[in-house]
């Protein structure tokens, strides 16, 4: 018989489609919106009740006659526990996570609620977790309804890594849009659909989204939450220099601020770079108002402080517990000197050089492009005898240029280490210095005959390269697997093949270089790491110095050529040094020439000063916006200054420029210090305080890693595989596990299952945490087979009732695992909107010594160690099942006190949104409420007896 949806109020249970499910509040007369028991808002289904018959469910007893040991009580309390994901804590999304974020990290989200649209810079170090804060926001305001899709906007190289951490970490599965992936997923489409018509969370690439062409069909479809990575890379300055590339992506994300709905979230480690407009136009794309308003006001610090959260590794100290993060980064510098052909080169190209710049032939065009390619030719020679001919056989970038501006745009873009390039993808390429275009000229015949004495350099000794294998060897035997980073890709590829041959078998060596496309680099880091009994080091150049982590495998940074800015180098060490990196230290190391003038210059005037700055305040500092204007005074006083080079020191060279920057420098880093006490955020940190109670409850609800573990490998064991133990977790055999659970487990499952509890985890191995699907699948089987008897009993290993003997009580005591409903009206974002209904699921375990009808309540902290005792001696099923037929007949008795406490979590649980809520400044105390749906389901009746007398 079919029956209407009048009859069933929210929160009630029924039976349809063979199943029991929740009636949730979204139901209409004649519709009826069901939740499986225990299930998620994704495993939703209506139900038209004229088509298919709907009755009501009440939950039974459990049967006496089907009774367990006690390890299956443990087993079914577990799996309800992982099982379920409608609970309805402040933070809904945190139940579905397999990351356990730490209390810092929920800065960021705390700053989020307090805000009807989230428009939110977060700007933390490079390292503390910028992709978790955003993540998790990402995932509440989607657990909330807040959000209908997800689009994060990155570089190609970092797309991968996007879409595998939301998956893994936040269960939210993105597609990657990309220029390589645009055909496959427009096969699909339907009709005028585009790909982000159809594709509810998408990973696209900011370069090939920003293409006016592509951009308007994106903006048209993209979802109200966007997420843009290196948000530093879309913002314009009143320099002028970020080019065509830069004005695009600006316009790309002005237009999608520019909807006023839109929750924006910008990411990036270097907000500032030094320049104050370029700080202000990406904060104007938060609020408008940021553009102009003064920040030295109390007004202006506060509203820039409800939109910008920036923390420093010094001030998230105290926040760590027991967070993977190093304790301290060791820096060292390490010195050679040219071997005697490679200064006689070195000296040859400089007296060229210094030739060229002072030759006034073609005007001050022709002298600029001369001056650059010097320039280029000398970074070049400083870094490798292989990049030093590359450059002097390649084309200079500014040879073709038609007037001074130009040649100094392009000379600057080229040769120099600019924080607003407007792309990594070119960063590693050499810069030319051949600007000769008569291919028969004295000019090109010497540069080709410096060419040919650079490649000959290689097999006559490069100190450079020794000084490097003695360091990467003395790395790894302490213990440390090394990135060398190098400048450009020739370099990489000479420094790579000298590591294979002095390293041997034993190591695997690898190279990652601009010469790959962005999808292949992170492909080709997965095949160097893959082999357990090959250490790696890996080899690369910048093009891996932003936003890929590395910390899983590496623990230090070789500097094989200096950056000419500090935050190349931080970003670089920042790879190793961050989030999840389980050496309490790491290294660096900077490798330097004393004879060489180039990377003198880079080392007193900037590298020396970063890193003394960095130790006296604890954060790095960017280095002033005119350090680039420093940087080519000098070299160009090195070129044409009338001594001989050989008699030139640094301090004798551009004294005035380099104190007045290093005072500037100083004063930034003040500032800095001066800022860090100015926003509002530290106080919502001293605010975390107050909802500490939700974050014992949510790392109380995740079950750490060794319980999940335990769960697992028990489970798995009881339903037949063939369990091994191996590492930080086990290898399941799963050919005899039930034809019902193996269905659950995703698409190609493999046929042993190895699982690891340690994130990250290795290539082709899951993750033991309650989200991963091969441990949800596992839950969901052994609750819903414990529920059904007519599972054969062999393959429904949870039971509902057992009795046990034991030294753990002195007096009958009964374990209740109990399932509560809890009914929650929480106001939403928009004031002009119904507030939200919802249906939540609560399990709790409840005790009392004696017979039901005078229950002594054991006190809520005693409970849990009941799951631990150990059986001391059997009860037969001949005596255990009158006493369970005894116990469960009376159970009517305990109602009362079932009552009470659903009641007590209802109150405990409104008085916990409104804490979250308060905390993050909303005053909507009078518009939550939560009451219980009764009576409780008892799902597990276990007895425990104290151990018999002689």
């Amino acid at each position: 018989m079919t029956v209407t949806a009048e009859r069933f109020e929210p929160g009630t249970l029924v039976k349809a489609r063979g199943r029991e499910w929740v009636v949730l509040p979204e139901s209409e007369p004649g519709l009826l919106v069901l939740r499986p028991l225990g299930g998620s808002d994704d495993e939703r289904a209506a139900v038209l009740t004229d088509l298919e018959p709907v009755t009501g469910a009440t939950f039974a007893y459990p049967d006496p006659t089907d009774a367990g040991n006690a390890s299956r009580a443990a087993l079914l309390r577990t799996a309800l526990r992982i099982g379920f994901r409608s609970t309805g804590g402040p933070f809904r999304s945190l139940g579905g996570l397999a990351v356990e974020p730490r209390p810092y990290q929920l800065v960021p989200l705390l700053m989020a609620l307090r805000q009807d649209t989230v428009r939110l810079l977060i700007a933390d170090d490079v390292g503390i977790g910028k992709t978790v804060e955003s993540g998790l926001i990402a995932a509440e305001l989607l657990a909330q309804g807040d959000a209908d899709g997800l689009a994060v906007l990155c570089s190609p190289a970092l797309a991968e890594q996007w879409q595998r951490e939301l998956a893994e970490k936040f269960g939210i599965a993105a597609e990657l849009v990309l220029p390589g992936t645009v055909r496959r997923l427009e096969r699909d489409l339907v009709g005028a659909q585009s790909v982000f018509d159809r594709h509810r969370h998408v990973v696209v690439s900011t370069d090939y989204i920003k293409r006016p062409e592509l951009r308007d069909q994106f903006l048209r479809g993209a979802p109200n939450l966007v997420i843009v990575d290196e948000a530093h890379s879309c913002v314009l300055d009143d320099s002028n220099s970020g080019g065509r590339s830069r004005m695009l992506r600006h316009e790309l994300v002005r237009r999608l601020a520019a909807r006023d709905d839109r929750h924006l979230i910008l990411v990036t480690a270097t907000p500032h770079s030094g320049k104050d407009a370029g700080f202000r136009n990406l904060v104007g794309l938060l609020d408008p108002r940021l553009e102009t308003i003064d920040l030295e006001r109390v007004e202006g610090r506060e509203l820039l402080a409800r939109h910008f959260v920036q923390r420093r590794r010094v001030d998230i100290r105290r926040f760590l517990e027991d967070t993977p993060f190093p304790e301290d980064r060791e820096s060292t510098e390490r010195a050679y000197r040219l071997t005697g052909d490679y200064r006689s080169l070195f000296d040859d190209v400089v007296a060229y050089a210094r030739q060229t710049v002072r030759d006034p032939i073609g005007g001050q065009v022709r002298q600029r492009v001369r001056y650059w390619s010097a320039l280029a030719l000398l970074r070049a020679m400083a870094s490798s005898p292989q990049a030093a001919a590359a450059t002097l056989r390649t084309r200079a970038a500014n040879a073709d240029a038609t007037d001074a501006a130009e040649a100094d745009a392009l000379g600057r873009a080229a040769v120099l280490d600019l924080p607003d390039d407007e792309t990594q993808e070119s960063v590693d390429l050499v810069p030319g210095a051949d600007i000769e275009a008569d291919s028969g000229s004295p000019e090109r015949r010497e540069l080709l005959a410096f060419a040919r004495r650079a490649e000959a350099l290689a097999a006559k000794g490069d100190n450079k390269l020794e000084l490097l294998v003695k360091e990467v060897k003395a790395l790894l035997g302490d213990g440390f697997n090394p990135v060398v980073f190098c400048r450009y890709i020739d370099t990489a590829e000479y420094v790579a093949d000298r590591l294979t041959a002095a390293l041997g078998k034993n190591f695997a060596v690898g190279c990652v270089t601009g010469a790959l496309p962005p999808e292949e680099r992170m492909e080709r880091i997965r095949e160097l790491t893959a082999d357990p009994k090959r250490r790696p080091v890996l080899v690369a150049t910048d093009c891996l110095s932003e936003g890929v982590n590395l910390q899983e495998h590496f623990q230090a940074v070789v500097h094989y050529d200096l950056a000419w800015n500090p935050t190349r180098h931080e970003q670089r060490e920042g790879r190793v040094d961050r989030f999840g990196q389980r050496a309490p230290k790491v290294r660096a190391v900077m490798i330097y020439g004393t004879d060489n003038r180039i990377d003198e210059i880079v080392l007193k005037v900037l590298l020396r000063k970063h890193e003394q700055i960095r130790k006296a305040l604890g954060v790095s500092v960017p280095v002033p916006d005119r350090s680039d204007d420093v940087l080519q005074t000098i070299a160009q006083e090195l070129l044409i200054a009338p001594d001989a080079p050989e008699q030139l020191t640094i301090e004798g060279l551009g004294t005035e420029l380099r104190t007045d920057l290093h005072k500037e420098w100083d004063s930034a880093a003040e500032k800095e210090k001066e800022s860090r006490t100015k926003y509002a955020q530290r106080a919502i940190a001293s605010q975390l305080e107050e909802v500490k109670p939700e974050l014992a409850e949510i790392r109380a609800s995740l079950g750490t890693p060794e319980e999940i573990a335990h769960f697992a490998q028990a489970g798995f064991a009881a339903l037949g595989a063939d369990v091994v133990a191996n590492g930080d977790g086990f290898d399941a055999t799963i050919g005899g596990l039930p034809l019902a659970l193996r269905d659950a487990f995703p698409a190609g499952y493999p046929a042993t299952l190895a699982l690891r509890r340690e994130l990250p985890i290795p290539a082709r191995a899951a993750h033991l945490d309650r989200t991963d699907p091969y441990v949800a699948a596992l839950a969901r089987y052994l609750l819903e087979s414990a529920l059904d008897r007519t599972v054969p009993a062999d393959q429904r290993p949870a039971r509902r009732a057992g009795v046990m003997r034991t030294s753990a009580v002195s007096k009958r005591t009964t374990l209740l695992l109990v399932r509560f409903r809890l009914h929650l009206t929480l106001p939403t974002r928009a004031a002009d909107t119904e507030p939200r209904r919802m249906v939540a699921e609560e399990a709790r375990l409840l005790a009392f010594r004696g017979a039901p009808a005078a229950a002594e309540w054991l006190p809520d902290e005693e409970v849990p160690a009941l799951l631990s005792a150990t059986p001391t001696g059997n009860v037969l099923p001949e005596a255990a099942t009158p006493l369970l037929k005894r116990v469960i007949g009376k159970l009517d008795e305990v109602t009362a006190h079932l009552d009470v406490t659903a009641d007590g979590l209802a109150e405990a649980l409104r008085t916990s949104h409104i804490r979250v809520r308060e905390a993050a400044g909303q005053r909507v105390r009078r518009q939550i409420s939560v009451s219980a749906q009764k009576p409780a389901d008892v799902l597990g009746v276990y007895i425990y007896l104290p151990e018999a007398t002689a």
